[in-house]
């Protein structure tokens, strides 16, 4: 009898018992939460903090039946996966306790690779096409589930997008655009060339060294030389595993390789991949200008939804006019896309209608109305400077259906994000200058974590003037909170911070301000009862023509 073999086997069975006495996650939304100081023994993070956009837009729309059909554990001689072992060229370093706690993870939760790998699944094979062609390790390609569980519309705490999770800098500088229509970093297509970029050049920064490369394309190349260098102080050993790195890249080579080892021997663990045909799926097809997405959709015959899930770095119910111009298809659609395309007139790509400026209209507020761009509208008008006359007509490019039916698009995920039903009372607060999510935070009693989550943000992402932001406020028995959405003053309050002074009170700031003590204890978290101290700060919000002060 093989008793190392049999042993492996058995893994699976006292893992998941180690695991019940301790508490593992049972569901995705779980498995998506930040690292834990011990994952193994609580939940399987990925590689940062993922906020979905949409929670239960992204379950309706990518999460995958958890009664899986018993599949078979013999991977069949044309698997994706036989292709990916072929191109290994990492050690997966099984013997080091942060790569074997998470394949006890694994073990504990088998259906998790199936979610994820059945999720990426239209883009696998290209993705593991394009780091065959540059002669990268082949483990690469199983990354994003690190980064971002395969969800294309991941957004991160750290600003991070997309599959691979760029940050708004290292996109641009990696060449990928982002603006009112499109965003790169979540474009598949030009966001897997960016990474791969940007994984080589770590490659050759850090010598040839692959863990240190995945290291830096998580924290950081500065951080990660800042640990070489303290070793090398200290006469310590310079390599991953010894390196005093933050929590959160500690773990995350570790995943890559837990999940590297688990698709090179499944059976060895007693686990099963989920099958994924060695053909490709996706081909990049040129539309040589602007078009409508739902146009595009129909002219695919594909529906809507899975246009922008293959192409989730158009924000809009349009392609950008300013390119990328071509589209990702599944192949079996894309020449039926292309014959129709050729025949569709000019002037249908996109829908024109014919503004007429009432006065007082600006630029800035009919492209707000259309839900498209003052510069677009300058091009499609020829206009050169902002000024419009009342009585005129403007071409204004706009959507074939009604907006919401791109439900999707960036304005739409939006909406749905802020429109969950959350504990508490739903208020509304329009930003105004010197609006900080840190200040605002402060006013309602919240954190500016949960500012972020609630309105689809991360809390460094600066705040625009009339921008709406929802705020779900615990309601509590001492306070007089009424149930209508607060907004932002009208233009002539303005905005102060008011520093208490000795002998101050509620009522004689209300006084000397001419607001009501409501008003003030409503913007400043505050009850009536509240004592103030010299020195505290108050945001009020003062009616300019009624006081001098």
């Amino acid at each position: 009898m093989n008793y190392p073999n049999l042993l492996k086997r058995a893994l699976p069975l006292f893992a998941c018992l180690t695991f019940s006495l301790t508490g593992c996650a049972t569901n995705e939304k779980q498995a998506l939460a930040a690292p834990q100081e011990t994952p193994a023994a609580h939940e399987y993070p990925t590689g940062i903090s993922v906020s979905l956009e949409n929670t239960e837009q992204e379950q309706a729309l990518t999460a995958i039946n958890t009664e899986f059909p018993q599949l078979d554990p013999f991977q069949a001689d044309d698997d994706i996966w036989q292709r990916v072992r072929a191109g290994y060229a990492l050690e997966h370093h099984t013997d080091q306790s942060r790569v074997q706690s998470f394949i006890d993870w694994h073990q504990c939760h088998p259906d998790y690779l199936h979610r994820v790998t059945a999720r990426g699944e239209p883009y696998l094979h290209m993705i593991l096409e394009k780091i065959e062609e540059r002669g990268m390790p082949t483990e690469l390609v199983l990354l994003p589930i690190v980064e971002s569980a395969f969800v294309p519309f991941a957004y991160s705490h750290g600003r991070a997008a997309g599959i691979w999770q760029f940050i708004p800098s290292t996109g641009r500088y990696f060449g990928l655009d982002q603006n009112w229509w499109y965003d790169g970093r979540r474009d598949i297509y030009a966001s897997t060339n960016a990474a791969l970029d940007y994984l080589q050049k770590l490659h050759k920064s850090f010598d040839g060294d692959w863990l240190l490369a995945l290291a830096a394309y998580n924290a950081g190349g500065g951080n990660v030389r800042k640990a070489i260098r303290k070793n090398k102080r200290l006469g310590k050993p310079t390599d991953f595993w010894h390196l005093d790195l933050p929590k959160e890249t500690k773990y995350y080579v570790p995943k890559l390789l837990a999940m590297s080892a688990i698709v090179e021997e499944p059976l060895a663990y007693g686990l099963s991949l989920w099958p994924v045909d060695d053909l490709p799926y996706l081909t990049k097809v040129e539309t040589n200008g602007q078009i409508d997405l739902a146009v595009a959709a129909e002219l695919a015959e594909l529906e809507l939804d899975e246009i922008y899930q293959l192409n989730p770095g158009f924000n809009r119910w349009a392609t950008s006019p300013d390119g990328p111009h071509h589209l990702l298809l599944p192949i079996t659609h894309a020449e039926r896309f292309s014959a129709s395309l050729n025949k569709l007139p000019a002037e249908e790509r996109v829908t024109w209608l014919r503004h007429k400026i009432k006065s007082g209209e600006t630029l800035s507020h009919i492209a707000t109305n259309y839900h498209t761009t003052t510069s677009v509208l300058k091009e499609a008008n020829n206009i050169r400077g902002s000024n419009i006359r009342a009585g005129k007509y403007l071409l204004v490019p706009t959507s074939s259906k009604p907006v919401t039916g791109y439900s999707l698009s960036s304005t739409e995920r939006l909406k749905k994000q802020q429109n969950r039903k959350r504990s508490g009372q739903k208020l509304v607060h329009v930003v105004s200058n010197g609006d900080t999510l840190w200040d605002l935070s402060r006013e309602y009693g919240v954190t500016t974590r949960q500012l972020a989550k609630w309105n689809g943000m991360a809390p460094k992402d600066p705040l625009k003037l009339n921008q709406k932001l929802v705020i779900w406020k615990e309601e509590k028995s001492n306070t007089s909170l009424k149930p209508v959405a607060y907004t932002a003053p009208i233009a002539k309050d303005k905005k102060i911070r008011y520093t208490v002074r000795k002998g101050d009170s509620l009522y004689r700031i209300a006084d000397k301000f001419n607001v009501g003590v409501g008003d003030i204890t409503r913007w400043n978290s505050l009850n009536q009862k509240s004592v103030l101290r010299p020195g505290q700060k108050l945001t009020l919000y003062v009616d300019i023509t009624r006081t001098g002060s």
